[in-house]
């Protein structure tokens, strides 16, 4: 299954989004068959939360009121995107079965009234998501109006309950085989925490202080196996009735407890929700690196925008909108970057419900409005695009990530709170997306021979494999940069011996890392080369690397800070310290040069966003977006999709899609 067979069914790239018709009434759905025509809606997500109106009561379904609004968007040319309810139980469910609530750490059992109340290892909740998944497929496994199937929504719940601990000890069971073995992993000779029987063994519930950390990363990844095996049961629930590609929605970077290498591997299409964190160029540069890590995490195939708001920038504890333009301008950044459409959450703005102020295509203001303007001309433009689908986008620099090593760095007592994964990820990206450069994301054992530069953010966890991979890509000709604390610890958490990092990284590096040392958090550190370092410095030993900056102040005085090793056919660079922002983007500019990396357009200023994009065929397209507040001349004049015009010139915040001779 591709996401190809999506795009063949719609004649073009996907634009649409949640569609929930059984909060409105009829003359409201007449008035959504005209707006959907109007701003070319061609794909609609039906039935993501309706769970109580599908399956009144257990076992019976009701189906009429779903049979009438797909024929009706069938009708009206719309696609639909049918998904599973199972993000929210029925109240009849949790009545029926209240040991399948979600339990907190502290024990404290959540009562029904929100989304996601269910714990996901309760044998009840997962039998009755497979019944109803299967009950859907059977009845519209073949239906027409069906072009994709969306199974759940956002997997995130995590729970501490005894049905959690039965499968937590089965899981460690089958990763550990014995006692002996899980003791040694989890250094349990530490606290007198050794174990004597299966039984004792609970999930890292609250406690009196510090949690195993062994015991906290197995968690992790348990529950991670756990939405895995959730999952595929819906999905080969649907695959047995109907011939559709199946996906599920993630939310990144770090909503959910998930391997998403893992699951990437389980759908036949990556599906992401994104929502930026920050406005203005913040906001496109985020844009970038969620559009990325999804394209990443299939493999470099095209993926799909799930959701997206109209007028929606979660900033902290505020929820601010958007500036007008955005809404084209975050659309055409994840199509540049291999998505194969747009959609959002949701279609009409809700007038009731814990997400009445939630943005959405048509807003409470109604059609005649500057967001359903900007909505309509954001599906004319992705219309026009509709010879891009199937098309993808290379890169060639890679940007590690391991969601052990972001699960290791969330452990307790480590030496410092800012030691983090998801932080370190979005700073090397920025640093690279300010640099012209199109990222992918990648795996450290991963094959990396593909891409000149490879940077290693956050990896404090690092397998002996992951190691001796990245050692095999410097000795092959290839160009990494490796931050601060990595390789710390093997990937039982268990502290590498004889300094870090380990022992192949160490020879490919050439350095030996002794001492940590945490930095004040009023501290700056002064570098020999006049820049600046924050947080973290360590005193490291050359163990034939050649040091390229020192530090000026302190025990460190002299000793080396930044290096660089040549090794076999590549360079291995080292940063023992968190550069300031503008000094880490002149790293990284030096390392692009170095490696022969160059802006992904030539010819454009900072400040502009361009991406290719390559069809099988030779074919390509430019994807341009100014962030600039100025006009600027293109390199090369090209027709432009989005105007059906050749274009010599990209004015303020203007987009265009060249199509390259």
């Amino acid at each position: 299954m591709t996401t190809r067979s999506v795009t063949d069914r719609l004649g073009g790239l996907a634009f649409g989004g949640d569609y929930n018709p059984e909060q409105w009434d009829e003359p409201v759905w007449k008035e959504d068959d005209d707006l959907m025509r109007r701003a070319r809606v061609n794909l609609a997500t039906v039935g993501v939360f309706s769970w109580a109106l599908l399956e009144p009561e257990e076992g019976r379904y009701d189906f009429a009121w779903l049979d009438a609004h797909l024929e009706r968007l069938h009708a009206n040319g719309v696609a639909v995107d049918l998904a599973t309810p199972t993000a929210s139980p029925p109240p009849w469910f949790t009545s029926a079965h209240p040991d399948a609530l979600p339990v907190t750490p502290d024990g404290t059992r959540l009562t029904h009234g929100s989304r996601d109340t269910y714990c996901l290892a309760a044998p009840a909740y997962r039998d009755a998501a497979r019944r109803i998944a299967s009950a859907l497929a059977e009845r519209y496994g073949d239906h027409p109006a069906v072009a994709l199937w969306h199974v759940h929504n956002e997997y995130v719940t995590l729970c501490w309950c005894d049905h959690t601990a039965a499968a937590f000890r089965r899981w460690l069971r089958r990763r550990h085989g014995s006692l002996d073995v899980l003791n040694e992993a989890w250094g349990t000779a530490f606290w007198s925490q050794r174990y004597t029987s299966w039984e004792q063994i609970l999930p890292p519930r609250a406690t009196q202080w510090h949690k195993n950390p062994g015991q906290a990363l197995d968690f992790r990844r348990f529950w991670s196996d756990e939405v895995l095996a959730a999952y595929r049961e819906q999905r080969d629930a649907i695959r047995a009735h109907s011939d559709r590609p199946v996906t599920t929605n993630l939310m990144l970077p770090a909503y959910q407890n998930l391997d998403l290498w893992a699951l990437g591997r389980e759908v036949d299409l990556v599906a992401v929700d994104h929502y930026p964190t920050a406005p203005g160029r913040d906001a496109a540069a985020d844009t970038a690196f969620a559009a990325d890590r999804a394209r990443s995490l299939g493999g470099g195939r095209p993926w799909l925008l799930m959701e997206q708001g109209t007028n929606t920038v979660y900033d902290t504890d505020r929820v601010l909108g958007k500036e007008p333009g955005d809404i084209l301008r975050h659309t055409l950044g994840h199509i540049a970057r291999g998505s194969e459409g747009a959609l959002f959450f949701q279609w009409r703005q809700s007038r009731a419900g814990a997400e009445t102020w939630h943005s959405a295509m048509v807003p409470h203001a109604g059609p005649d409005s500057r967001v359903f303007h900007e909505v309509t001309a954001a599906g004319e433009a992705v219309a026009r695009l509709r010879e891009l689908a199937g098309s993808t986008v290379t890169a060639a620099v890679a940007v590690l990530h391991d969601s052990d090593a972001w699960w290791a760095l969330e452990v307790d007592g480590l030496p410092s709170s800012e030691l983090g994964c998801h932080a370190e990820l979005r700073r090397a990206h920025r640093a690279l997306w300010d640099a012209g450069v199109t990222v992918d994301f990648a795996h450290p054992e991963h094959e990396l021979g593909a891409y000149r530069l490879v940077v290693a953010p956050a990896l404090f966890l690092l397998s002996d494999a992951g190691a001796e991979n990245l050692r095999r890509y410097v000795a092959g000709g290839g160009t990494l940069l490796v931050h601060h604390a990595a390789g710390y610890v093997d990937d039982r958490l268990h502290a590498r011996l004889g300094g870090y990092p380990a022992a192949p990284l160490r020879e490919a590096l050439g350095v030996r890392v002794e001492e940590h040392r945490v930095v004040r958090r009023d501290e700056r550190i002064v570098l020999s080369d006049g820049t600046h370092g924050v947080a973290w410095s360590e005193s490291l030993r050359t163990e034939g690397a050649e040091t390229l900056a020192v530090y000026t102040r302190g025990m460190l005085a002299g000793g080396p800070a930044l290096t660089r090793h040549r090794f076999g056919d590549g360079r291995g660079w080292y940063l023992s310290t968190r550069l300031e922002d503008a000094d880490y983007g002149a790293l990284v500019v030096r390392l692009l040069t170095e490696a022969g990396v160059g802006r992904d357009v030539p010819g454009l200023p900072a400040g502009v966003e361009a991406v290719t994009r390559h069809a099988s065929d030779g074919r390509r397209w430019h994807v341009l977006i100014n962030h600039r507040d100025d006009t600027v001349p293109l390199p090369v004049p090209a027709h432009d999709l989005l105007a059906d015009a050749t274009a010599h010139t990209l004015p303020p915040g203007g987009c265009a899609v060249l199509r390259m001779p």
